[in-house]
């Protein structure tokens, strides 16, 4: 019979720093302890959970004293919900931390002199500031420490619980996103818990309630979205109609039909049960003059913050230094929106982007807003972007690249090494893969300025924009 493992607990320990994946960082005879929930300056009571070969995991069993960089969260839900790790962390330190994860990864990583890096761009709203949020419902609610399952618990509807797949956190109040955004969700679990309509186990793939996504626009645009599991109009015409009723500012009132075994529905229809199959976003141009359009259907990506997306792209505009002839190229572009953000400013724009759909988008917002000096491209990047296409584009002077979070492919910064346009300005939502790509163009670019912005508040994820320069050959 194998004895229990002795718990170890350390009472009476500062928390020393801000660390990964917004835990914070316990340091004891110098191994590295990783703590979710608490604040540098915390004297806490910790319990070690998880014990590696380098570092381990703990959990705060109280709070001795608290940090003066503590402040009272204003989510009901901190602490289970994983969204907003750093909520009880005073703002002014959050950007701190985040500028200082941008700095030690660009020099451990990469290798990179920061000495001309900018003070962070901070929000001026942090909290209600996300333009869209997706809940789901499920079948097995999060049980709270002490409470005992009910058979007969119909489940919640929220957010997943970190690490638990199945297990879903009722949510009553979500600090993110405007109103109605709390209502709507709210209305729509108590009607489908009045109608007995069974939320979904993904265990088992049953049930009927599957997701919630609502995203609003700046302008008062309002996209609501239900998706379910099977097509029953008996049920499903009913509740939406109920929706409609209840919520007439909705200018988008949307349904699909999802009976995969994931929750994805970027290759599924979308049925519009009423007002139109879009909303419009604006945003501000550059410089001034009228706002840009962008279209926004139920499968686009947008930045979800959207008064931190001018700001992003505003310092994107100024490393890029555009005269007025300059041919431009945007790489990983979405739906076009820092192209068209650039366009009014250049010769021309060419996007690629490897989502069809999303190059679609790029189109038909970039004729919306009278754009005809854009052209946009779908394919693989590192395929799409070869010798071939530069000759049919044209050598850029200035390359705009925005990739996701892994990064650059390989092939794509060889091919950048080989156009050698003049400028790149490098827009990153990972600094570690944006170091490592930044040191692999160091082969033939200086880095200038360097600009980070924090696009999520009271996360510790942080957006960063890089300056190159080539440099002159001897």
């Amino acid at each position: 019979m194998r004895k229990p493992k002795q718990e170890i607990i350390i009472p009476d320990i500062e928390v020393s720093d801000a660390g990964a994946e917004g835990k914070a960082i316990v340091r004891i005879d110098g191994m590295v302890v990783f703590v979710p929930f608490v604040v540098p300056g915390d004297i806490i009571d910790l319990k070690i959970i998880k014990k590696k070969k380098n570092y381990a995991e703990g959990r705060a069993l109280a709070i001795k004293q608290p940090s003066p960089l503590r402040v009272e969260p204003q989510c009901p839900h901190f602490g289970i919900c994983g969204g907003c790790k750093w909520q009880t962390m005073a703002y002014s330190e959050q950007l701190l931390c985040k500028e200082r994860q941008v700095r030690d990864n660009l020099e451990r990583l990469g290798h990179i002199d920061t000495s001309a890096m900018r003070s962070i761009c901070g929000a001026d709203n942090i909290f209600y500031y996300r333009n869209k949020l997706e809940f789901t419902f499920s079948s097995k609610r999060w049980l709270n420490e002490g409470e005992m399952r009910d058979e007969n618990d119909p489940g919640a509807l929220g957010f997943h619980v970190p690490t638990v797949f199945d297990k879903v956190l009722p949510i009553e109040h979500c600090a993110l996103q405007k109103e109605p955004s709390n209502r709507i969700r709210l209305a729509l679990r108590d009607y489908a818990l009045s109608h007995n309509l069974p939320f979904y186990d993904i265990r088992n793939h049953t049930g009927f309630m599957r997701n919630l996504v609502v995203r609003n626009t700046s302008t008062g645009e309002l996209m609501v979205i239900v998706i379910i599991a099977e097509k029953n109009d008996d049920i499903l015409l009913p509740m939406m109609e109920f929706i409609k009723k209840e919520f007439p500012e909705i200018t988008s009132l949307l349904y699909i039909v999802n009976n995969k075994m994931n929750d994805s529905y970027t290759d599924l229809d979308v049925v519009t049960y009423s007002g139109k199959s879009y909303i419009t976003e604006q945003m501000p141009r550059y410089g001034g003059g009228t706002p840009l359009q962008f279209r926004i259907n139920p499968k686009s990506f947008y930045q979800t913050n959207s008064e931190q997306a001018f700001r992003l792209y505003s310092f994107v505009a100024e490393f890029a230094e555009l005269k007025g002839d300059e041919n431009v190229y945007d790489l990983y572009t979405g739906t076009g929106t820092i192209a068209q953000f650039l366009a009014g400013m250049c010769r021309k724009v060419t996007g690629i982007e490897y989502v069809e759909e999303a190059i679609i988008d790029a189109r038909l917002n970039a004729q919306l807003n009278g754009l005809n000096n854009c052209t946009f491209y779908a394919g693989d990047m590192a395929k799409v972007l070869n010798d071939s296409f530069v000759a049919a584009n044209g050598r850029p002077d200035v390359v705009i690249t925005d990739p996701p979070r892994a990064g650059m492919h390989d092939k794509v910064v060889e091919q950048l090494l080989s156009i050698e346009a003049p400028r790149i300005v490098y827009v990153s939502c990972n600094p570690a893969t944006q170091a490592r790509d930044l040191q692999m163009l160091s082969e033939k670019y200086n880095i200038g300025r360097i600009q980070p912005v924090d696009m999520f508040p009271h996360t510790q994820h942080v957006e960063n924009v890089a300056e190159l320069f080539l440099r002159k050959k001897n």
